[in-house]
């Protein structure tokens, strides 16, 4: 058995795809179009699971966009998706300048939480140790939930 990929369903692609691939860091590294099913896939790739995500089949995030407009709801209830990342405090700042709610602040220089334009709950985690507390981070309050 081997994990591939995990799927959400995104109501606006280029909203998402700025999300994941400009503020996150994400890279496109495939896209299925099918007109007949009127929907467009869109894989992602963490930078260092891009490399091997050919090779090795590492594991990749799945867009999908439907075509024709859908109400989705319940994104809490999917969980979250999580991704270990060299700076948490500067990817926190960087996300918050460009517009996006850090809904559970790093406090502890280790764990945040942020959402996506649709509402799904991604935890950004500190490769290796923890980085000291600092401010604002350190007292800075949850908004909304994570």
């Amino acid at each position: 058995m081997q994990y591939l990929h995990t799927m959400v369903r995104v109501s606006d692609l280029d909203a998402s795809l700025h999300f994941y691939c400009d503020l996150l860091g994400l890279s496109e590294v495939r896209r299925k179009e099918s007109e007949k099913g009127r929907f467009t896939l869109v894989f992602l790739a963490a930078p260092e699971d891009e490399a091997r995500s050919a090779e090795l089949k590492a594991p990749e995030l799945e867009l999908t966009w439907n075509w024709d407009p859908e109400e989705y709801s319940g994104g809490r209830n999917f969980g979250h998706l999580a991704y270990r990342v060299d700076d948490i405090y500067a990817l926190c700042e960087h996300l918050q300048a460009n517009g996006v709610t850090i809904n559970r602040p790093p406090r502890d220089g280790h764990m945040a939480f942020v959402r996506s334009p649709d509402n799904i709950s991604v935890e950004l985690l500190q490769k290796g140790e923890p980085q000291e507390p600092k401010e604002p981070w350190a007292s800075m309050e949850n908004t909304g939930t994570w």
